[in-house]
């Protein structure tokens, strides 16, 4: 089990680790690691997820993974692709503060002045996760949202705003769960991010990492764009999120419990700070 902070219900909850006996098995053995990190692994996941065959997984995915079909719009889904990026019927977005853009279990990091950020027991330099030296982040924070199977794998922008850049990065796809261990995940897995310049909170570095069995990070192409506009979506897996940006005021709760190395569970939409004046 692992402990989330529950913000609407200011509780700690023991949330269920799926899949971690099948995790641990395979990390711990390299040959396993290797074969179901591999893209080509992803790919066939992928392509069977696609089928209509796949179907017929849906209802025990609902069950298993306690999700609330009722949040989401009514259809005849086509395929486990297809029920997997499933939308909301409707998302409500905190209109002044510095939002989430996913659903997802938040830790938030403070990136020192040697631009170097402790995630969990694992040190990175901004260098390292964004394959540049071209960015000052100094007095920024990094916020990690680790997306599991229940949530929602569409991802939102969270300003106004322009794209300056987007890059990918290739890589493998470990797992952004605990099971990964020794694994840098956030340098080590394919990962896209994008150089944004918003209206309301300047420079944001916008990233989206994959995770096992997820090959395809999906981002429309969109060089403007507008607050609570859909930025993409991930296929099949559970994967996460990182924004990194300075100038803001993190939310007590989420500071709190990020120093704890507790997640905060978050919705899209949700307040996680505000921009300092």
């Amino acid at each position: 089990m692992t402990k989330v902070y529950n913000r609407k219900l200011k509780s700690i909850e023991e949330v269920k680790h799926f899949g971690k006996d099948s995790l641990t098995k395979i990390y711990g053995s390299r040959l396993l690691t290797r074969i179901a990190t591999s893209k080509f692994v992803s790919f066939l996941y992928g392509l069977h997820n696609g089928t209509s065959f796949s179907k017929k997984k849906i209802e025990s995915f609902i069950k298993e993974n306690a999700v609330d079909m009722s949040l989401y719009e009514e259809k005849d889904y086509k395929s486990f692709n297809d029920f997997f990026i499933r939308k909301y019927k409707k998302i409500g977005f905190d209109k002044e503060g510095f939002i989430s853009p996913c659903d997802g279990k938040l830790l938030v990091y403070k990136i020192d002045d040697d631009l170097r950020v402790k995630v969990k027991n694992t040190v990175y330099s901004v260098s390292e996760l964004l394959e540049s030296d071209d960015y000052n982040l100094t007095d920024s924070y990094m916020f990690v949202y680790r997306l599991s199977l229940d949530d929602c794998h569409r991802f939102y922008h969270i300003d106004d705003g322009q794209v300056q850049r987007s890059v990918r990065i290739k890589g493998r796809l470990h797992t952004v769960s605990d099971s990964s261990g020794e694994y840098a995940i956030y340098k080590e897995n394919e990962r896209s991010y994008s150089v944004l310049d918003t209206v309301h909170f300047g420079k944001v570095i916008y990233m989206e990492v994959g995770a096992m069995l997820v090959g395809r990070i999906i981002n429309h192409d969109n060089k403007e764009f507008e607050r609570g506009q859909e930025k993409g979506y991930f296929l099949p897996g559970a994967s996460t999120v990182i924004i990194i940006a300075s100038g803001i005021k993190v939310d007590d709760d989420i500071i709190q419990y990020s120093l704890r190395n507790i997640e905060c569970k978050v919705n899209i939409g949700d307040r996680v700070g505000e921009k300092i004046c």
